[in-house]
């Protein structure tokens, strides 16, 4: 996900896709440690994807 698409969304759309992307993020680490990933580098876009998200719900709650 994309910085602009992450500034389009509302507070509530954020929070919802931060607790899916999360989500996402330990079902794949699970799999991965079982056995390893085809594209590994999947993990390395997804935590950054929980960043981006989490930046910008704290940047909003600190306006």
């Amino acid at each position: 996900m994309k910085q602009s698409e992450i500034k389009e969304l509302s507070i509530a759309e954020l929070q919802e896709k931060l607790s899916e992307t999360k989500k996402s993020y330990s079902d794949l680490k699970m799999a991965h440690a079982i056995s390893p990933l085809e594209n590994p580098i999947q993990l390395r876009s997804i935590r950054r994807t929980v960043a981006r998200i989490a930046t910008e719900l704290t940047k909003r709650e600190l306006q």
